[in-house]
């Protein structure tokens, strides 16, 4: 597979088997994050991997989230959970906040987004569904997702990816608008 089919291949997958992922894989992703190219070699990620016990915490807190935000539509909360009750692997990725230095902050998300993004093609080519969550159930935004996994205070919360093996079938190519109608030439 080459890199750019990888990228064409690539989907959101938010329901996967109960198969377990094996360590090896894991840490296949999480090695192909730190290439990633990054600001003065800061290396502003760390990953926070969630399973067995930690993973049911996570459940307990996804669901106080959940019942908190949406009190009035707990057919969304029951869906949303289900998503985190059926998902093997949770990792947390947080980003360096640089004290004093807003800009540097900020190239250092763009930096763990590129992360994220490695993992994400390394897992096409495992075979391993990935989704990448920045709201709802994903707690990013939350305090509380920052106290769960207490990362010092020098770090933010730049996503949770879910990962397992897919229980769908690959669906048929994404429709995507053509680059050529989001592209400006200047000369």
């Amino acid at each position: 597979m080459t890199i750019f089919e990888a990228l064409k291949n690539r989907r959101a997958v938010r329901n996967y088997t109960t198969q377990s992922v094996e360590r090896e894989k894991i840490e296949r992703l999480l090695e192909a994050a730190t290439f990633a190219p990054n600001d003065r070699m800061r290396e502003p990620w760390h990953f926070y991997v969630l399973q067995g016990q930690a993973l049911a915490n996570y459940e307990t807190l996804a669901h106080d989230y959940l019942v908190e935000r949406f009190p009035t539509k707990p057919n969304l909360v029951e869906s949303s959970l289900k998503v985190v009750q059926t998902t093997p692997v949770v990792i947390v990725v947080t980003s360096d906040i640089v004290e004093g230095d807003a800009d540097a902050t900020k190239d250092n998300v763009f930096a763990v987004s590129t992360a994220i993004m490695s993992m994400w093609l390394v897992a096409e080519e495992l075979g391993l569904g990935f989704v990448w969550r920045t709201r709802g159930v994903g707690l990013v935004h939350d305090p509380a997702m920052h106290q769960f996994i207490q990362a010092p205070a020098n770090q933010q919360v730049v996503g949770t990816i879910f990962l397992g093996y897919p229980a769908e079938e690959k669906e048929t190519e994404k429709k995507r608008t053509s680059y050529t109608e989001k592209t400006t030439w200047l000369s």
